[in-house]
Protein backbone atom coordinates (compact mmCIF):
# COMPACT_ATOMS: atom_id res chain seq x y z
CA UNK A 1 0.00 0.00 0.00
CA UNK A 2 2.81 2.25 0.57
CA UNK A 3 4.26 1.75 -2.49
CA UNK A 4 0.94 2.71 -3.94
CA UNK A 5 0.50 6.13 -2.26
CA UNK A 6 4.05 7.34 -3.05
CA UNK A 7 3.81 6.67 -6.46
CA UNK A 8 0.26 8.58 -6.61
CA UNK A 9 1.61 11.34 -4.23
CA UNK A 10 4.53 11.97 -6.93
CA UNK A 11 1.75 12.03 -9.51
CA UNK A 12 -1.13 13.65 -8.00
CA UNK A 13 -0.02 15.13 -4.54
CA UNK A 14 -0.37 18.74 -6.35
CA UNK A 15 -3.92 17.88 -5.91
CA UNK A 16 -4.25 17.07 -2.10
CA UNK A 17 -6.18 19.98 -0.03
CA UNK A 18 -4.44 20.89 2.94
CA UNK A 19 -6.17 20.84 6.29
CA UNK A 20 -8.98 18.86 4.78
CA UNK A 21 -10.55 18.86 8.47
CA UNK A 22 -10.76 22.28 8.91
CA UNK A 23 -13.09 22.63 5.92
CA UNK A 24 -15.26 19.91 7.18
CA UNK A 25 -15.05 21.54 10.62
CA UNK A 26 -15.88 24.86 8.51
CA UNK A 27 -18.63 23.18 7.09
CA UNK A 28 -19.85 21.16 10.15
CA UNK A 29 -20.46 24.73 11.79
CA UNK A 30 -22.11 26.41 9.16
CA UNK A 31 -24.83 23.59 8.70
CA UNK A 32 -25.29 23.30 12.35
CA UNK A 33 -25.89 27.45 13.12
CA UNK A 34 -28.24 27.03 9.74
CA UNK A 35 -29.89 23.96 11.40
CA UNK A 36 -30.83 25.70 14.75
CA UNK A 37 -32.74 28.14 12.39
CA UNK A 38 -34.60 25.33 10.64
CA UNK A 39 -34.16 21.73 11.33
CA UNK A 40 -35.39 20.49 8.21
CA UNK A 41 -32.80 22.01 6.58
CA UNK A 42 -30.57 18.68 7.09
CA UNK A 43 -32.97 16.74 5.22
CA UNK A 44 -31.58 18.08 2.19
CA UNK A 45 -28.19 17.19 2.79
CA UNK A 46 -28.23 13.45 3.93
CA UNK A 47 -26.50 10.48 1.78
CA UNK A 48 -29.97 9.90 -0.13
CA UNK A 49 -29.03 8.18 -3.35
CA UNK A 50 -32.89 8.38 -4.92
CA UNK A 51 -32.56 11.83 -4.59
CA UNK A 52 -29.18 12.02 -6.37
CA UNK A 53 -30.71 10.25 -8.95
CA UNK A 54 -33.13 13.14 -9.57
CA UNK A 55 -30.51 15.73 -9.58
CA UNK A 56 -30.03 16.42 -6.58
CA UNK A 57 -25.88 15.45 -6.52
CA UNK A 58 -24.68 17.77 -3.80
CA UNK A 59 -25.86 15.08 -1.45
CA UNK A 60 -23.05 13.01 -2.58
CA UNK A 61 -20.58 15.61 -0.30
CA UNK A 62 -22.76 17.81 1.62
CA UNK A 63 -23.76 14.39 3.97
CA UNK A 64 -20.02 15.26 5.28
CA UNK A 65 -21.14 18.53 6.82
CA UNK A 66 -23.80 17.09 9.08
CA UNK A 67 -22.99 17.12 12.86
CA UNK A 68 -22.90 15.02 15.11
CA UNK A 69 -24.21 15.09 19.00
CA UNK A 70 -26.61 17.30 20.91
CA UNK A 71 -26.50 20.91 21.65
CA UNK A 72 -23.98 20.58 24.81
CA UNK A 73 -21.25 18.50 23.20
CA UNK A 74 -21.32 20.17 19.32
CA UNK A 75 -17.80 22.04 20.31
CA UNK A 76 -16.69 19.13 21.53
CA UNK A 77 -17.44 17.22 18.62
CA UNK A 78 -15.72 19.78 16.36
CA UNK A 79 -12.69 19.90 18.59
CA UNK A 80 -11.86 16.14 18.62
CA UNK A 81 -12.90 15.98 14.89
CA UNK A 82 -10.02 18.78 14.52
CA UNK A 83 -7.42 17.30 16.79
CA UNK A 84 -8.11 13.86 15.07
CA UNK A 85 -7.79 15.34 11.64
CA UNK A 86 -4.59 17.41 12.61
CA UNK A 87 -2.85 14.63 14.25
CA UNK A 88 -3.39 12.46 11.06
CA UNK A 89 -2.47 14.98 8.69
CA UNK A 90 0.90 16.05 10.57
CA UNK A 91 1.86 12.19 10.78
CA UNK A 92 0.44 11.10 7.19
CA UNK A 93 0.75 14.73 5.41
CA UNK A 94 -2.23 16.19 3.56
CA UNK A 95 -2.10 13.73 0.12
CA UNK A 96 -2.65 10.51 2.55
CA UNK A 97 -5.11 11.97 4.62
CA UNK A 98 -6.81 12.84 1.36
CA UNK A 99 -6.65 9.32 -0.04
CA UNK A 100 -7.57 7.86 3.32
CA UNK A 101 -10.89 10.04 3.10
CA UNK A 102 -11.92 9.87 -0.09
CA UNK A 103 -11.45 6.05 0.19
CA UNK A 104 -14.06 5.72 3.51
CA UNK A 105 -16.64 8.37 1.17
CA UNK A 106 -16.06 5.83 -1.53
CA UNK A 107 -17.26 3.07 0.67
CA UNK A 108 -20.53 4.70 2.33
CA UNK A 109 -21.56 5.75 -0.68
CA UNK A 110 -20.88 2.09 -2.40
CA UNK A 111 -22.62 0.94 0.06
CA UNK A 112 -25.46 3.28 0.16
CA UNK A 113 -25.94 2.20 -3.55
CA UNK A 114 -25.91 -1.23 -3.18
CA UNK A 115 -28.23 -1.67 0.10
CA UNK A 116 -30.24 1.16 -0.18
CA UNK A 117 -28.69 2.72 3.25
CA UNK A 118 -27.20 5.81 3.16
CA UNK A 119 -25.21 5.21 6.90
CA UNK A 120 -24.21 9.11 6.90
CA UNK A 121 -20.87 10.53 8.11
CA UNK A 122 -20.57 8.73 11.78
CA UNK A 123 -18.25 5.46 11.18
CA UNK A 124 -16.12 7.44 8.74
CA UNK A 125 -15.12 10.01 11.20
CA UNK A 126 -14.59 6.92 13.64
CA UNK A 127 -12.42 5.50 10.68
CA UNK A 128 -10.08 8.51 11.64
CA UNK A 129 -9.52 7.45 15.51
CA UNK A 130 -8.82 4.14 14.25
CA UNK A 131 -6.00 5.58 12.00
CA UNK A 132 -4.65 7.93 14.94
CA UNK A 133 -5.09 5.09 17.73
CA UNK A 134 -2.89 3.18 15.24
CA UNK A 135 -0.16 5.19 14.59
CA UNK A 136 0.19 6.90 17.87
CA UNK A 137 -1.31 4.10 20.37
CA UNK A 138 0.57 5.97 23.47
CA UNK A 139 -0.52 9.84 22.87
CA UNK A 140 -2.40 10.50 26.07
CA UNK A 141 -4.78 13.20 25.76
CA UNK A 142 -7.41 14.45 28.23
CA UNK A 143 -10.58 13.18 27.75
CA UNK A 144 -13.10 15.78 28.13
CA UNK A 145 -10.51 17.81 29.11
CA UNK A 146 -10.68 15.76 32.49
CA UNK A 147 -9.51 12.22 32.14
CA UNK A 148 -6.30 10.86 31.04
CA UNK A 149 -6.42 8.27 28.69
CA UNK A 150 -4.29 6.71 25.71
CA UNK A 151 -5.01 7.10 21.99
CA UNK A 152 -5.21 3.25 22.40
CA UNK A 153 -7.15 3.13 24.56
CA UNK A 154 -9.80 5.37 23.02
CA UNK A 155 -9.19 3.48 20.15
CA UNK A 156 -10.60 0.20 21.83
CA UNK A 157 -13.47 1.78 23.41
CA UNK A 158 -14.49 2.88 19.91
CA UNK A 159 -13.71 0.19 18.20
CA UNK A 160 -16.76 -1.62 20.68
CA UNK A 161 -19.24 0.59 19.70
CA UNK A 162 -18.56 0.18 16.24
CA UNK A 163 -18.68 -3.60 16.80
CA UNK A 164 -22.13 -3.16 19.32
CA UNK A 165 -23.54 -1.05 16.74
CA UNK A 166 -22.84 -3.65 14.37
CA UNK A 167 -24.34 -6.25 16.57
CA UNK A 168 -27.58 -4.43 17.12
CA UNK A 169 -28.41 -3.58 13.71
CA UNK A 170 -31.69 -5.09 12.60
CA UNK A 171 -30.46 -5.40 8.75
CA UNK A 172 -27.79 -6.43 7.00
CA UNK A 173 -27.86 -3.29 4.74
CA UNK A 174 -26.70 -0.89 7.63
CA UNK A 175 -23.90 -3.75 8.60
CA UNK A 176 -22.72 -3.39 5.27
CA UNK A 177 -23.08 0.03 5.28
CA UNK A 178 -21.13 0.17 8.75
CA UNK A 179 -18.20 -2.45 7.64
CA UNK A 180 -18.06 0.11 3.99
CA UNK A 181 -17.36 3.24 6.37
CA UNK A 182 -14.09 1.60 8.19
CA UNK A 183 -13.04 -0.48 5.53
CA UNK A 184 -10.32 2.05 4.13
CA UNK A 185 -8.81 1.64 7.69
CA UNK A 186 -8.52 -2.10 6.85
CA UNK A 187 -7.07 -0.90 3.52
CA UNK A 188 -4.51 0.70 4.80
CA UNK A 189 -3.42 -0.84 7.95
CA UNK A 190 -4.20 -4.14 6.96
CA UNK A 191 -0.63 -5.27 6.73
CA UNK A 192 0.07 -3.59 9.82
CA UNK A 193 -2.11 -5.57 12.11
CA UNK A 194 -1.33 -8.60 10.41
CA UNK A 195 1.90 -7.92 11.01
CA UNK A 196 1.16 -7.47 14.78
CA UNK A 197 -1.04 -11.02 14.58
CA UNK A 198 2.33 -13.04 13.28
CA UNK A 199 4.66 -10.72 15.78
CA UNK A 200 2.18 -11.91 18.91
CA UNK A 201 2.31 -15.38 17.80
CA UNK A 202 6.18 -15.44 18.19
CA UNK A 203 6.13 -14.06 21.79
CA UNK A 204 3.25 -16.66 22.52
CA UNK A 205 5.47 -19.10 21.43
CA UNK A 206 8.98 -18.00 23.05
CA UNK A 207 7.00 -17.20 25.99
CA UNK A 208 5.91 -20.91 26.06
CA UNK A 209 9.21 -22.37 25.19
CA UNK A 210 10.83 -19.88 28.02
CA UNK A 211 8.49 -21.07 30.84
CA UNK A 212 9.25 -24.73 29.66
CA UNK A 213 13.07 -24.20 29.74
CA UNK A 214 12.61 -22.68 33.45
CA UNK A 215 10.23 -25.59 34.15
CA UNK A 216 12.97 -27.91 33.70
CA UNK A 217 15.83 -25.94 35.39
CA UNK A 218 14.14 -25.56 38.50
CA UNK A 219 13.42 -29.52 38.26
CA UNK A 220 17.33 -30.23 37.78
CA UNK A 221 19.24 -31.15 40.60
CA UNK A 222 21.19 -28.31 41.72
CA UNK A 223 23.95 -27.94 43.65
CA UNK A 224 26.82 -30.11 43.84
CA UNK A 225 27.47 -33.73 42.42
CA UNK A 226 25.56 -37.01 43.43
CA UNK A 227 25.87 -40.28 43.64
CA UNK A 228 25.52 -42.43 40.42
CA UNK A 229 23.93 -45.50 42.12
CA UNK A 230 22.05 -44.08 45.21
CA UNK A 231 21.30 -40.41 43.86
CA UNK A 232 22.87 -39.53 47.41
CA UNK A 233 23.80 -35.47 46.47
CA UNK A 234 26.63 -33.48 48.15
CA UNK A 235 24.02 -30.47 48.88
CA UNK A 236 23.08 -33.35 51.49
CA UNK A 237 25.92 -33.76 52.94
CA UNK A 238 26.70 -36.83 51.13
CA UNK A 239 30.33 -37.48 50.61
CA UNK A 240 30.90 -37.73 47.14
CA UNK A 241 33.98 -39.19 45.38
CA UNK A 242 35.27 -40.10 41.75
CA UNK A 243 35.56 -43.56 40.69
CA UNK A 244 37.52 -44.84 37.81
CA UNK A 245 38.18 -48.85 38.58
CA UNK A 246 37.75 -51.23 36.15
CA UNK A 247 34.22 -51.96 37.27
CA UNK A 248 33.03 -48.42 36.73
CA UNK A 249 34.72 -49.39 33.20
CA UNK A 250 37.46 -46.72 33.71
CA UNK A 251 35.11 -43.70 33.05
CA UNK A 252 35.06 -41.77 36.22
CA UNK A 253 31.95 -41.98 38.10
CA UNK A 254 30.43 -39.80 40.86
CA UNK A 255 29.75 -42.45 43.54
CA UNK A 256 28.88 -42.07 47.22
CA UNK A 257 31.67 -43.03 49.89
CA UNK A 258 29.61 -46.04 50.96
CA UNK A 259 29.41 -47.12 46.98
CA UNK A 260 32.69 -46.11 46.50
CA UNK A 261 34.06 -49.04 48.85
CA UNK A 262 31.38 -51.48 47.99
CA UNK A 263 30.64 -51.80 44.28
Amino acid sequence: MEWLLARLERRLGKFAVPNLTGFIIGGMAIVYVLSRFQQSYLARLTLDLDAVSRGEVWRLVTYLFIPRGSDFFILFTLYWLWFIGSTLESEWGAFKLNVYYLCGMIGTTVAAYLTGYGMGNEYLNYSLIFAVATLVPDYEILLFFILPLRMKWIGVLTGGYVVLAFVQQMHWAGRAAIIAAVANYFIFFGGHLLGLTRQRGVQVRQAARRNAFQAEASAAPTGGRSCAICGAREEDDADIRVCSCEKCGGKPRNLCLTHAKNH
